[in-house]
């Protein structure tokens, strides 16, 4: 039962590095020029510290994923890693949150503060903030599956009721 408990981790474990890692290349990668009234646009994820930190987050997230793999269970750092994965999934719903809150505005703008959206001048642009959001949401996800079974792993031994 513990060796069926370990290979359930380990592919959680990777499914997150994976998305984690998807995520913070597809930002990295979002880049693009255009023109403007004759005035030349250039959006990059770099320009903004929400999708920065969104980055940063994300690729931290998978190389502690994929590190974590390497503990060895029953371990004392193995004692520490549910509540370090814990922290790792508060951080990336804020690095979700702040990077959908800047993607809200780039692709509605905001009446209010007379910020014009500009995902009607910069599609290729946009376009890769919301795959990088995608796939944030798909590892987010896979993280709080992965603490609920690390949950459910720590709480079976001690349940009576099997």
């Amino acid at each position: 039962m513990a060796k069926l408990h370990r290979i359930i981790s380990i592919v959680l474990r990777l499914a997150a590095a994976g998305a984690a890692a998807a995520a913070a290349i597809i930002m990295v990668t979002s880049h693009e020029t255009t023109s403007f009234f004759g005035i030349e646009m250039d959006a990059k994820y770099s320009y903004t510290p929400s999708l920065v930190f969104f980055v940063v987050a994300f690729a931290v997230a998978s190389a502690y994923s994929l590190l974590v793999i390497l503990v060895r269970p029953g371990s004392t750092v193995a004692r520490l890693v549910l509540l370090t994965d814990v922290m790792v999934g508060m951080l990336l719903t804020g690095a979700v949150a702040a990077a959908g809150a800047i993607a809200d505005v780039g692709r509605n703008g905001n009446e209010h503060a007379g910020w014009l959206p500009i995902c009607g001048q910069v599609r290729a642009y946009c376009g890769h903030v919301a795959g990088a959001l995608i796939s944030g949401l798909v590892s987010l996800v896979v993280y709080f599956l992965l603490i609920m079974y690390s949950l459910h792993a720590i709480a079976e031994p001690m349940c009576s009721c099997h």
